[in-house]
């Protein structure tokens, strides 16, 4: 099988993505932010993968990454920033920047460096979220981000048909168990607002009572989607946003 990039590899859900990909013959080429280079490097000598650290909003960094490389079969774009929770009206701008700065333009910058140098035919799958679809509170800039990363993706899928290279997003709801999973829980209890208690074991309770399915979903149910989209039995699925979310709207 050909190379796939997994950039993000060292969070929960981008470890989960390269272990399913791992498990079924892909060869692997994973990426992080260079604070985050011990633990990707113990998941790269766990899986036998290639190791590349890189910041997603630093495009000659990226480009000079994705070069070295060589040819690839695939990308998954899952390197994010949450920010901070906090309402709206209170939001720091400079931290909005910086969430949109890495979940949309550090996307597009990857996205574009790999389909210009290192992609003839293929698939590419961007990490979304539920709060991309219907919003999420304390989180607007995330929020905001992660809508703009399913239009990118339609708009791409639309933009690279003609090379052969297939483009879906994956938007997943609240995941666990995990470092992701226990921050929001503390992180929107901190927050204070009419949606979550102050509690974060209240919080928790609330968060799986919104789910028609009456839990959290978990990393590796999120890495098998990703992992259809890659394949070639989702050929002819392109621009598409697959929410992973047990019912949740």
């Amino acid at each position: 099988m050909t190379t796939v990039l997994v950039t993000g590899a060292a969070g929960d859900i981008g470890t989960a993505i390269a272990e399913v990909l791992a498990q079924r013959g892909h060869r692997l080429a994973l990426a992080d932010h260079p604070d985050a280079a011990a633990q990707l490097d113990e998941l790269c000598r766990r899986l036998g993968a290639e190791c590349v650290t890189f910041d997603v909003t630093d495009e000659a960094a990226v480009t000079a990454a994705v070069e070295r490389l060589g040819p690839l079969g695939g990308l998954v774009n899952n390197a994010g920033y949450q920010g901070v929770f906090t309402s709206v009206d209170r939001y720091p701008l400079e931290d909005a920047r910086r969430v949109l700065e890495v979940n949309v333009l550090g996307v597009m910058t990857v996205l574009a460096a790999v389909a210009a140098r290192a992609m003839t035919g293929g698939a590419i799958v961007n990490i979304a979220s539920m709060a991309g679809v219907s919003g999420a509170p304390n989180m607007p800039a995330y929020s905001a981000s992660k809508a703009a990363v399913i239009g990118l993706t339609k708009a791409a899928a639309k933009d690279l048909a003609p090379h052969g290279i297939r483009v879906n997003a994956v938007s997943p709801a609240f995941i666990g168990p995990g470092r992701m999973w226990e921050a929001q829980v503390e992180r929107q209890a901190a927050a204070g607002s009419q949606y979550y208690s102050a509690d974060p074991d209240a919080v928790a309770a609330q968060m799986i009572g919104m789910v028609p399915l009456r839990r959290y979903g978990s990393a590796h149910e999120v890495a098998t989607v990703v992992a259809f989209l890659l394949s070639d039995d989702a050929s002819y699925v392109t621009g598409v946003n697959i929410e992973v979310s047990g019912g949740s709207v």
